[in-house]
């Protein structure tokens, strides 16, 4: 290329090619072809994740952990499901727990305490859900009586049934009475509890429970929710 062509192609900030042609003259790839390589190199990593357990048990974790919290339980589980050998999902859960990724005691501790302030549950429901996720017993009772003291869970029980009872008014005492035992009950509240502080509020309204005993609710006609 002559002096002239350099300074031509300089100008255009296009680099001189081989026997004259410039690099910016050679063929791009299209959106198309673009769109294709990509999508094979993903094809290609997804085949590597199917041929590779471990990494396929990584990822199911990682999957599941970014949409929520788990335990350990539960991730096994899911892992179970997903045919991933009982000892490949062993280490990789063990090392996410080593990591921190997986912590039941937290898991725990957040649990109860967002059950029991959005749903004003109790110590034996929050107890029950624990232990259907897996968590073991220790961590539950710890979590428990961490964020739950019996003043609290009195409290809740009566914040619950002043929310309620307005609905039952007009209904004879006994019906108002195992209505609203019944709703403490399917939150976990123990019958003697929820016998003491519906007769408060009963007595309030100038009205007395109709049981003379704490008893025990069969809650056929307990309010659903």
């Amino acid at each position: 290329m002559d002096q002239d062509g350099e300074q031509r192609s300089a100008a255009s900030g296009r680099l001189p090619g081989p026997e004259g042609a410039s690099w910016g003259d050679a063929p791009q790839p299209s959106r198309a072809g673009r769109k294709a390589s990509r999508k094979a190199g993903h094809d290609e990593d997804r085949e590597n994740i199917a041929d590779n357990p471990e990494a396929r048990a990584r990822q199911v974790c990682l999957t599941l952990l970014t949409l929520a919290p788990r335990t350990r339980a539960q991730l096994a589980e899911a892992l179970r499901k997903r045919g991933i050998p009982d000892e490949v999902a062993e280490e990789v859960l063990g090392r996410f727990q080593d990591v921190g990724l997986i912590d039941d005691a937290a898991f725990a501790r957040s649990w109860v305490e967002s059950r029991h302030f959005s749903r004003g549950l109790a110590g034996r429901a929050l107890s029950a859900e624990l232990r259907q996720r897996g968590v073991a017993a220790d961590e539950i009772r710890a979590a428990i009586d961490e964020q739950l003291s019996p003043d609290a869970e009195v409290g809740a029980a009566r914040r619950l049934v002043e929310r309620r009872i307005a609905g039952t008014r007009g209904l004879p005492a006994e019906q108002r009475t195992r209505r609203l035992a019944g709703m403490l009950a399917r939150k976990g509240y123990p019958p003697g509890l929820a016998y003491r502080v519906i007769r408060e509020a009963l007595e309030a309204e100038g009205e007395s429970a109709a049981l003379e005993e704490e008893p025990c609710f069969d809650f056929e006609d307990a309010d659903t929710e």
